[in-house]
């Protein structure tokens, strides 16, 4: 079997095909479409990162199709550009469904999406299926279509989709959706809550007949817009008693319990045996970068939550904790109300050592709620600020609460740097005085 590109949609190849964005997806979908014998050309406006930094009128005459990656928003120009020159636009996953020819579950939420994509591909795997993690994960799915060539009947691509992803979808359709959670976020792209919900919500639209998931959180906003979900779709994830199977595994407490349950749900729906997924969560690390300590220095525990970017992921990695702890946080604004998020959180904050372009409006906040804070220039000196405050049992977290784009080349990087110094104030500390 060899990957195919449906007759209902050939003639779309018959002209080089406009590819928005030269990062992961980008290049993935230039390598489908070449092992389809189709030619692209990607676009980007980033110097070097495609072959061409802008698309007009010309470009636009010479091409039938465009797929777009998640970062271009409706409002790009180039849509315009394309829409006047009649051509057919597609976002990357709906590219990539025209190919895919095995099993789909898609997975989004405002947290929770990526541990409950990646414990479902590897449940599914300690079970015996072929199952990939893929979608906004890294791996996107034009990739993995090209990897699987198309995939088979039993394959499964349990595919985390963004509300990035899902705002523009017209031909992805998922067999079962798994809505993990709802919190403001992305407000800086979607025009207020009621879009964003919108957004995430036409991934169900999109998937008639599928088994439609939804933590508790989503039904409530759903309750909130007068949306009606599916019927049976609830699974209630919040405020449930401890779970002693769950003991000694990452999914043991909120937040990370929340994302059991929900793909519990899902695995009980599909008639898996309960114990497989049991089994298969007492071996499931999670990927670096969400809430995992990092070191002890002098008494003192060191916590990396580096992917938490919005305010409702800070709030659970918070309630970890029964102490207040020292908070670093601060970076790139997503919108949302900073007032609001400094009162919720003061409670469980002793300290916030503020930094990134948020940091003045933060600093404003946290005065107006008498929230002890630093404001501090750089990662570094938040660490350093942090370490000279803190005291043996402490903890200090990294929990920004926003994006990292503007001191960080992600939040992976962000966090990679917090590790690194905390390392360093460790050395520093076995080091004996001359």
């Amino acid at each position: 079997m060899s990957l195919r590109f449906p007759d209902s949609h050939s003639t779309l190849l018959r002209a080089p095909v406009a590819v928005f964005g030269g990062g992961v997806s980008g290049i993935a979908v230039r390598d489908l479409l070449a092992a389809v014998g189709a030619s692209a050309v990607i676009y980007d406006e980033k110097p070097g990162a495609g072959d061409r930094v802008a698309f007009g009128e010309a470009e636009a005459a010479a091409c039938r199709l465009v797929v777009h990656s998640p970062g271009f928003g409706s409002g790009h120009p180039w849509f315009g550009a394309a829409r006047r020159a009649g051509c057919v636009s597609l976002g990357e996953l709906d590219f990539a469904s025209l190919f895919w020819r095995g099993k789909r579950v898609a997975v989004t939420g405002t947290n929770g999406k990526t541990t409950v994509t990646e414990f479902l591909a590897h449940a599914l795997r300690q079970a015996g299926r072929e199952a990939f993690a893929t979608g906004n994960v890294g791996y996107s799915f034009s990739r993995l279509a090209l990897d699987r060539d198309g995939g088979g009947a039993d394959d499964w691509a349990i595919c985390e989709v963004s509300s990035f992803q899902a705002e523009a979808m017209s031909l992805f359709r998922a067999d079962s959706v798994l809505w993990t959670n709802f919190a403001e976020d992305h407000l800086e792209r979607h025009c207020g809550l009621d879009a964003y919900f919108a957004a995430k919500h036409r991934l169900v639209l999109q998937s008639p007949g599928a088994l439609v998931l939804v933590g508790s959180s989503v039904r409530a906003h759903a309750q909130r817009l007068g949306v009606t979900l599916p019927a049976g779709s609830l699974v209630p994830t919040e405020n449930l008693f401890p779970d002693a199977l769950l003991a000694g595994t990452v999914f043991e407490d909120y937040p990370q319990r929340e994302n059991f349950v929900l793909a519990s749900a899902w695995w009980s729906r599909n008639g898996l045996p309960e114990e497989m997924l049991y089994a298969a969560a007492r071996d499931f690390r999670l990927g670096r970068h969400r809430l995992s300590k990092v070191a002890e220095v002098g008494g003192v525990a060191w916590w990396n939550d580096s992917k938490a970017t919005n305010f409702h992921a800070v709030e659970a990695a918070l309630e970890r904790f029964r102490a207040p702890v020292l908070l670093i946080a601060g970076g790139r604004a997503k919108g949302g109300d900073l007032d609001a998020f400094v009162r919720r959180i003061m409670p469980k904050v002793a300290h916030v050592f503020l930094i990134g372009e948020t940091r003045p409006a933060m600093s404003a906040a946290c005065v107006h709620h008498h929230l002890p804070h630093t404001d501090c220039v750089s990662l570094d000196a938040a660490v350093a600020a942090a370490s000279a405050c803190a005291h043996a049992g402490d903890n200090v977290l990294l929990s920004p609460g926003f994006a990292s784009f503007d001191m960080f080349r992600g939040y992976d990087h962000r966090g990679d740097v917090f590790e690194n110094l905390v390392k360093n104030l460790g050395a520093r500390v076995a080091v004996p005085p001359a």
